[in-house]
Parts: C-alpha cells; structure tokens; sequence
C-alpha cells in the first residue's frame, strides 16, 4: 500500500475547488446530485482509511486482542510509519464516528420535534402553525408536508405565497434532505468536505428555486418571494430540513433568479469549465474509492496470510 492508504484522507482538499466550479457553472440539480455523491464517496473513503490505520497500527501495541501474526514487520510495514499513524488514527476515528452519531441523532431529534409539534393540526400537504414569526420549511417523512407559520404567510402576497408552497414542494419531490443529511455527515467525518456541504446547501436551494418558477412561471415573482421572506425568517430548525429562504446566499439566489433559467443539460462537455467539473469530482471520487479498495485488499490479504490457523 505504501504512502498510497493517505490519499483518501487529503483527497478531499479538492473539495473546494470542486464545489466553486460545480455550483457555478452546472444546472443547480446536476451539482447537488454530483456534489453529494463525491462527499458521500470521499467520505466513506476517508473513514476507511483511518479504521485501516488503526488495525495496523495498533497491532503490535503490548495488550491488543488482534492476533499475534498482525504485528509481523510484513504487516507493519504495509503503512509508513505505522506505529505514530496508529496511535494517531485512534482518536480521529473515534472523533469522526462520535461526531456523526451526534449529528444524525440530532438530525432525528429535530425531526420527531417538528413532527410533534404538528399533533392536532389536520391531515394534509401544508400544515399552517399559529405562530406570528415567520418560517417555512419542507419536513419529509410518511406523508410529507409543507409547514408555514401564519407570520409568513401575512407577509407574502398571494402570488408569493405560491411562489413559497412550490418552493417547498420541489424539496419534497427532490428529496433534497437527503443530499444535505449526506453531505452534512460527510463534513463531519472529514472537515475537508465542508465546502461540500456549503456548496450543496446553496445547490439544493438553488434547485428548487427554479423548479418553483417553472411551477409558478415567473421566476421575478420567486425571487421576490426569496427576498421578502428573508427578510422576515429566523434561523433554520436544522441544516438538514430545507427552509424557505433561510438556506444559501440569498442575495445570489436572487440575483440568479434575475437572468435567465440555466440550461438542463446534465453532463456538459469536457473542453468547457463546466465539464472540468463535472469530470474532475468524478475523477477524484473514483480514485479514492480505488486507492481506498486498494489499500483494504492488500491488507486483508496481509492480515489473513499473517493470522495463525
């Protein structure tokens, strides 16, 4: 395996440019989609990699119930620097599977509290709460719904109203909580995917900003829509639920709403900058995931030749 087992983890260095290029220049559903599956790929990787540096090397530590066989100089010498890069991957991978369990704990906790707080209402696609601030957001689940406090819906005229109820509803039908739980969890694993997740909270919202203008067909009256309602919103209840206008640069989405809609082709050339997107996450993806491959089944063949029969 050699210096090879690192690259998963600095692999994601390249998030950042990744992201620029992905959020600007390709179809907003194209980047979430793409964005989502490199974070979820670079992260599993990057995961991998230190649960690979943990076993090896931590094997010839006095008192570990690994077999003996494991801590043979072949093993040990599959990873440089073996013994400093164990101990080292100890705490990091704690640190990393702690961190996501609170987040997808938290993510569940906000959900059943926004499902309770809809006992009582009646049955249906939008639930309306009695609250004078000003919300929205999309809340997926058996059946889902569209939440909105009246608050919001005072501020907005009728034809922003629908502008604010399509909105929601391309979240719902995108399942765009989905691509934010993904890459939410991805930047936890590895702190060099937050602009990832930065990249694809302003994707997804993006997304359904123009699904609501072709639902509506003005995009000026969503863009107003957005404006107003940022005005008027408090925090999200959590990254992982799509609100209305609380998610993203609000002044881009608006001025994105201002020219005319993006093109839907999904896969752009690669002579063009946008096709540099497209094909340098997929390329980065690929070869983490193959280095990370890599790097289990050479040690799996390594660990299962050194253990005693």
């Amino acid at each position: 395996m050699g210096v090879f087992v690192f690259l998963p983890l600095v692999l994601p260095l390249t998030a950042w440019p990744v992201a620029r290029l992905a959020e600007q220049r390709l179809h907003p559903r194209t980047a979430t989609r793409l964005l989502t599956a490199v974070a979820g790929v670079l992260a599993v990787c990057s995961t991998l990699c230190l649960g690979l540096l943990v076993i090896v090397g931590t094997a010839q530590l006095p008192g570990n119930p690994l077999p003996d066989g494991w801590s043979d100089p072949e093993v040990r010498a599959a990873v440089p620097y073996d013994e400093v890069a164990g101990r080292a991957a100890i705490p990091a991978l704690l640190a990393v599977l702690l961190s996501c369990a609170w987040a997808a704990w938290r993510h569940a906790r906000v959900r059943r509290r926004a499902v309770a707080a809809l006992a009582g209402l009646p049955a249906g696609p939008v639930a309306v709460l009695p609250d004078p601030d000003p919300y929205a957001y999309a809340l997926p689940g058996r059946h889902d719904r569209v939440v909105v406090s009246a608050g919001m819906l005072a501020g907005l005229k009728a034809a922003e109203r629908r502008a604010l109820f399509a909105h929601e509803r391309a979240h719902l039908t995108g399942r765009h909580h989905r691509h934010l739980l993904v890459v939410h969890l991805a930047a936890r694993a590895n702190p060099f995917l937050r602009p990832l997740r930065t990249a694809v909270t302003y994707t997804a919202e993006r997304w359904a900003d123009e699904d609501a203008a072709i639902a509506v067909g003005s995009r000026r009256t969503v863009a107003r829509a957005i404006g107003k309602a940022a005005l008027m919103s408090r925090a999200p209840l959590s990254v992982t639920l799509p609100a209305f206008a609380a998610a993203g640069p609000v002044p881009r989405r608006v001025a994105a709403l201002m020219r005319p809609a993006p093109a839907g082709r999904a896969w752009p050339s690669a002579f063009t900058a946008a096709g540099l997107a497209v094909w340098g996450a997929a390329a980065g993806a690929t070869v983490s995931a193959l280095s990370s491959a890599n790097s289990a089944v050479t040690l799996f063949a390594i660990l299962r030749a050194a253990t005693p029969m």
